[in-house]
């Protein structure tokens, strides 16, 4: 690689908000030549698992700033004994994997890039030991056996193996029935229309790629499979269980086949319709509480995704005021925020088989666009964006919102729902979320008014709803959410260095539903204290709140 294009790669990691599994930055002489290897093993294991081609260990920026301070490192100049010590580490990383160093003039500061490939197949060791890099920390692959699994499973598609033992007869014939019938919608015009009712089954599922040669893959038993055929890809789950978590609470598993079973998940979910009452309109704005299609987007996109060598259940839970979908294994490839406007498509499938048969079934996008659909369809009905903030590693979680969190977001959709760009929505989605945003991004909202308050703690003007006619009604009859109330709460503490119950009680007085007596009102805000105090953000000191530093 040239040095400009070297320092164009830099420049791309030092843009990452923060180090990652596959990114690690150093700064000055700071590595003994064992741990180098270690760090080569960790980082690629990581680099697997995180589905990147490569990782970076990069010797000469600040971990922390990411500021490039350049490096006194010098690789080339190593040795151990007499021996060069590339070829040291290269001996001892099994299997040999190909490592690429370069060395970059960045504004006159010496900085140091090892590009590494990613495990495939098996695990990356030095020394005959596997290490991996979780955040900053570099650690013992074998504590984590699903990693190690994981890895091992690199180059195997599980959702196309064939199940030996199953046949046809064991797929539900009512589920065959209604895929025929949904692929007939979607190929209208495709010459071999007419010829569709003629195929037999076997003919119509390997069409489809759901079956190989009439043989049965795990593909067709989680989409088309019998409930009686769970053990034929046991220990892996192909399960929903929806939860309802309110003031009522239910639960209930759905099985196999999944690919009309969806549609009775559905039918669960209590979906009604919600108003918005902005006083400059002679009409309510009333939308549905949740777009079937997302429901659906998100529901089939955990089936398409799910890590079913971690053997465990899709969980849908169903709250007063959103949806919550979990399924096991972090995104694939790129992060949720890659998908938002729609540009990015994936180039590679965790269950490339079972991907392809939905697509074809047309139960998800091909081309990346379903995130991108349920942003747009929150969007239009004035809601918070799709949340998957509370991912972690391991798990895709995404929450789908049915309610308001600040009233004033939702207003703005409405008044200025041909004037905010997709990304200003975006930014003002995690305003009201209490999401860190950065400074090029304050700048844009508060110049155009969208925000008021100083960082960290933005707020959506209030100024907006005043200016437009908007005024207090809506909030009169509704109250404001849970999660709102309990950020002003947090914001006066940080402001006053804590304060009294009686305090709360005063800031949030106008702010409940009237509906509520004086009584309710004070023991909702004894209710918010407490909750916030078991979430660990707060902490009474006799009888005043203050923050949980810790």
């Amino acid at each position: 690689m040239s040095n400009i294009e070297l320092i164009e790669l830099i420049d791309e990691l030092r843009a990452l908000p923060k180090e990652n599994e596959w990114v690690e930055f150093k700064t000055g002489n700071v590595t003994t030549n064992d741990k180098l290897g270690e760090y080569i093993s960790g980082l690629s294991n990581a680099a697997c698992i995180a589905n990147k081609s490569f990782a970076y260990l990069v010797f000469g920026i600040n971990d922390v700033t990411h500021e490039v301070e350049g490096t006194n490192y010098k690789f080339k100049n190593r040795k151990v004994g007499n021996e060069e010590l590339e070829l040291w580490i290269k001996r001892y990383l099994s299997p040999s994997i190909k490592f690429d160093h370069f060395t970059c003039d960045y504004n006159s500061q010496h900085v140091e890039i090892f590009r590494i490939p990613a495990a495939i197949g098996e695990p990356t060791n030095f020394k005959f030991y596997p290490h991996i890099r979780f955040d900053s920390s570099l650690t013992d692959l074998k504590k984590y056996p699903h990693y190690l699994r994981a890895i091992y499973n690199s180059q195997t598609d599980w959702s196309a193996q064939i199940v030996d033992k199953a046949s046809i007869d064991d797929l539900d014939e009512n589920a065959i029935k209604v895929a025929k019938e949904k692929y007939k919608e979607k190929n209208t015009n495709e010459p071999f229309y007419n010829d569709i009712d003629n195929w037999s089954s076997k003919t119509f599922l390997d069409r489809l790629r759901i079956t190989a040669d009439g043989k049965i893959t795990n593909t067709a038993i989680i989409l088309l499979g019998k409930p009686e055929t769970a053990h034929y890809i046991s220990p892996a789950v192909a399960q929903i269980t929806w939860k309802l978590d309110t003031e009522e609470k239910a639960y209930q598993h759905f099985n196999m086949p999944l690919y009309t079973e969806v549609n009775n998940i559905l039918a669960k979910i209590r979906n009604v319709n919600y108003k918005f009452f902005p006083d400059n309109q002679l009409v309510a704005a009333e939308v549905i509480k949740y777009d079937t299609e997302v429901i659906l987007e998100a529901l089939n996109n955990c089936i398409a995704h799910q890590d079913y060598s971690r053997h465990s259940r899709i969980i849908l839970t169903e709250k007063i005021n959103k949806l919550i979908f979990s399924n096991e294994g972090s995104f694939f490839e790129g992060t949720a925020e890659d998908y938002t406007a729609g540009e990015k498509t994936p180039n590679k499938y965790r269950n490339k088989w079972l991907a392809d048969a939905m697509v074809k079934l047309n139960m998800i996008d091909s081309l990346g666009y379903g995130i991108h659909k349920m942003y747009k369809s929150q969007r239009k009905r004035y809601f918070p964006l799709p949340d998957y903030t509370k991912s972690t590693r391991d798990a895709v979680i995404l929450e789908i919102y049915g309610h308001t969190i600040d009233e004033n977001y939702s207003k703005l959709l409405i008044e200025k729902k041909d004037d905010l760009s997709l990304t200003e929505v975006i930014l003002l989605d995690k305003v009201q979320k209490d999401i860190p945003i950065n400074d090029e991004a304050s700048k844009l909202l508060k110049k155009k008014g969208l925000i008021e308050g100083r960082k960290p703690h933005y707020h959506i003007s209030s100024s907006i709803a005043s200016a437009t006619g908007m005024e207090t009604e809506y909030i009169k009859l509704k109250g404001i959410e849970d999660d709102y109330c309990k950020k002003m709460i947090k914001d006066y503490i940080v402001k006053f260095k804590g304060g009294q119950r009686s305090d709360f009680e005063n800031l949030l007085d106008d702010k409940l539903p009237n509906l509520l007596s004086p009584k309710q009102k004070k023991d909702k805000v004894k209710n918010l204290l407490q909750s916030m105090k078991r979430e660990g953000s707060i902490i009474l000191d006799k009888t005043f709140w203050r923050l949980n530093k810790e």
